[in-house]
């Protein structure tokens, strides 16, 4: 092996030890490591299947959720469902749902979502880069830009496809970088778009006003998922990692969370994201602790009478999401002695080729169902170890660690924001 591709490879094994030390495993860990879930596998890989079909588009959005306890492997599976998607020609965006990113929200869910994007073949912003992208003399756009104009059945507001138009025809650097920005979730004045549209002699094709906000998130949604398509690629992919932290949210924000995931996951009725494929993870105990009349929350009982004060027309969305968090979630497999042995011998290899020292052999013992039997305890308790013996050969090293739980715990400041959040949106 040349000394290049050696030094590569040691930084490569490096980098992905460092992320598994830290218990968030990144491109290079999954690569190395595979993951062994085939029923979540081979269903995510049917839905892009369906997804990409041209012949038979799908209706709507599809997807799963996926349950686990914590240290059970979620983020790793997200992180290999990721590397699939984008081999496939998808976009792919992982969302962390957090008080920075609350489910309940659709705008900013959709902004973060933009922000994280990554395409298969292009490392810039991901917007810009599908504007790049168009080919406007190209059947592909020409199908694009006739179904943006059909705002009576689809729903957008005629500054979608004007922008659109300015987009494509205009010269204006500035303009086409705002509109993108507008795209992607940003305001943008009214009169800009129209200045552009005059500029190009079509303001006389196009009368709108400016959108209400609460209106543009679910638009803005179906508008860059063709978009994407427009640009080339088969769809859009979507990961909601960690479901469970709306259990912090109040009464009310989990019931609109609840509805929201409904969209997502291509469940609600009303609305169609042809393309969109959405797959999220939430631990084990989230529904029976925080959904079930039996649960110390009861949301099955209590989230309708909030939302009928306020929100009546997205209870039978939230219902449906309550559902499919109790009924409907694909618990993780979990891995058998031998599928842990394999995992250890894996990561021995790598440990040793990154640090040039030869790791010994760890032998995987059962500890029943508790904690040290899931995959992040073998994996740390293994590489702390051998960091351990690499430095005192002689030592004996034993592993301690304790049980983690969520605690589901409204936090009060979540709800002013919310509150504040919703009176800016009515202006």
């Amino acid at each position: 092996m040349a000394s290049d591709e050696k030094g590569n490879r040691k930084f490569e094994c490096r980098r992905a030890l460092e992320a598994l030390r830290n218990g968030v495993p990144n491109r290079d860990a999954v690569k190395i490591l595979g993951c062994n879930q085939p029923d979540v596998e081979s269903r995510f890989d049917d839905m892009l299947t369906r997804a990409s079909d041209t012949d038979s588009p799908p209706h709507g959005a599809m997807g799963m959720v996926v349950s686990g306890d914590f240290g059970t492997g979620k983020s790793h599976l997200l992180n290999h469902l990721e590397v699939c998607a984008l081999s496939k020609g998808f976009v792919c965006s992982k969302v962390v749902i957090s008080k920075e990113t609350p489910l309940y929200d659709l705008g900013k869910v959709f902004k973060s979502a933009v922000d994280n994007g990554r395409m298969p073949d292009r490392t810039g912003r991901l917007i810009e880069e599908l504007g790049h992208m168009l080919k406007p003399d190209s059947p592909r756009y020409a199908n694009f830009f006739q179904w943006a104009n059909e705002t009576k059945s689809n729903g957008l507001n005629q500054i979608f496809p004007a922008s659109l138009l300015v987009h494509e025809r205009s010269n204006d650097f500035e303009l086409n970088n705002e509109i993108e920005y507008f795209w992607s979730g940003d305001r943008i004045k009214v009169t800009r778009v129209k200045d552009g549209l005059r500029q190009i002699g079509q303001l006389q094709n196009y009368s709108f006003r400016a959108p209400k906000a609460r209106e543009l998130p679910p638009q803005r949604l179906r508008f860059v998922i063709e978009l994407i398509k427009a640009a080339g690629y088969k769809g859009w992919v979507v990961l909601l990692d960690e479901i469970e932290l709306i259990g912090s949210y109040s009464q009310l924000q989990r019931g609109r969370s609840y509805a929201e995931l409904t969209r997502w996951l291509g469940k609600a009725v009303d609305e169609l994201y042809p393309g969109l494929v959405t797959v999220g993870t939430v631990t084990g105990d989230f529904a029976p602790f925080v959904i079930s009349p039996g649960g110390d929350k009861k949301d099955r009982d209590y989230v309708v009478p909030k939302l009928a004060v306020r929100y009546s027309g997205i209870i039978p969305r939230a219902e449906t999401g309550m559902r499919i968090l109790e009924q409907e979630c694909i618990p993780l497999k979990q891995p058998d002695d031998t599928e842990i042995q394999h995992t250890i011998n894996k990561l021995m290899e790598l440990y040793s080729a990154a640090y040039e020292w030869e790791a010994p052999n760890l032998k995987a013992e059962g500890h029943g169902a508790g904690y040290q039997n899931r995959m992040r305890y073998k994996v740390r308790s293994s590489i702390n170890q051998w960091d351990l013996l690499r430095y005192y050969p002689d030592y004996v090293p034993e592993t301690e660690g304790d049980e983690f739980r969520h605690k589901y715990e409204e936090n009060v400041d979540l709800e002013r924001e919310s509150k504040d959040d919703a009176d800016i949106a009515q202006q």
